[in-house]
């Protein structure tokens, strides 16, 4: 089954990846894992007004959704250009505060999350929360339901250093002693795999441009058939990852949105992989613009559900279907 964009869609995509593009993404990732969240915000407000994250957010709430096509549409893109902060949690903390049973929460904070005027992350069960010391609004899964954390621990260190990880300050406003976290997680995972699938299409486009300059015996290593098959193979595994990412989003059942997850994740990881091979030692390197996204694809791969989790949801949903 093929899954086409529409004219509007695909407007949506260009001029995401048109702006993202003049950014100068990658010195703004760099900024970001050092603490300094200046040039990360700014981004962070011209991708709000561009409306991603209103499409996470009812109608109701001050936003244009829910719409996860066009949401996993511009995830796609966030991904291609390896943009840093807490996006996912946004969008899990936004479906998540617009299913509560009580409306007052979302409607105190739902309208700033869509116009971007605020950022969110969510901590489930203890877990560390992503970029706590730079989201303004912090929610924390706690024994006694949903609360609003008042603050954060120290940052911890993670294998891709612009997802600085915190710990939630206990304690805080209780929100919900029933919040959906099925459905944050839902949502969580959509936006996950649409983000894993543009930081394998970087790197497969980065790792092509590359193999063409690069030259061995006097001709370039991308002539080899060796390395042919593993960009094709590359190619094929993101290639297979993107209906299942759309179709999961029209559907929006759990086993659909756990399979695109964990075949975004791996076909992104698999790329990374290649892609550090064929560079050879360069790719190695933090001041190579490439290990932003080779951090990236490791740490998605188990954001918001290991390939195992993914995988059991597949099989506990195919059985239900049963």
């Amino acid at each position: 089954m093929r899954f086409l964009l529409d004219p509007q869609q695909r407007a949506f995509a260009d001029s995401l990846d048109a702006m993202l593009t003049a950014a100068d993404t990658p010195s703004v990732v760099r900024d970001w894992s050092r603490g300094d969240h200046g040039g990360g915000r700014a981004l962070w407000s011209r991708i709000a007004k561009a409306g991603v994250f209103a499409l996470a957010v009812p109608e109701a709430y001050e936003g244009m959704g829910p719409r996860p096509v066009e949401l996993a549409v511009g995830f796609v893109e966030l991904g291609r250009h390896a943009v840093p902060g807490p996006l996912v949690e946004t969008v899990a903390a936004a479906a998540l505060l617009a299913e509560l049973a009580d409306p007052l929460p979302a409607g105190r904070l739902l309208p700033s999350l869509a116009s971007g005027e605020a950022s969110a992350t969510l901590a489930l069960d203890g877990a560390y929360a992503l970029d706590g010391d730079a989201a303004t609004t912090r929610l924390a899964l706690a024994a006694d339901g949903l609360r609003l954390a008042p603050g954060h621990g120290p940052v911890r260190a993670s294998l891709d250093p612009a997802r600085r990880l915190t710990p939630l300050t206990p304690g805080g406003e209780l929100l919900s002693t029933a919040p959906p976290v099925a459905h944050a997680l839902l949502w969580a995972r959509l936006a996950t795999a649409a983000q894993a699938l543009g930081v394998g299409l970087a790197l497969l486009d980065r790792t092509v441009v590359y193999v063409r300059q690069r030259t061995q015996f006097g001709v370039p290593v991308g002539s080899f058939q060796a390395v042919k098959h593993r960009l094709a193979d590359a190619k094929i595994a993101l290639e297979f990852a993107r209906p299942l990412l759309f179709g999961a989003a029209l559907t929006m059942a759990p086993a659909d949105v756990a399979a695109a997850k964990v075949t975004a994740c791996e076909a992104a990881y698999a790329t990374a992989r290649t892609a550090l091979q064929l560079h050879g030692a360069i790719g190695y390197t933090a001041e190579y613009d490439l290990s932003l996204w080779l951090a990236k694809a490791r740490a998605l791969r188990t954001a918001w559900g290991t390939p195992a989790e993914c995988r059991a949801e597949v099989l506990s949903g195919g059985a239900r279907r049963r």
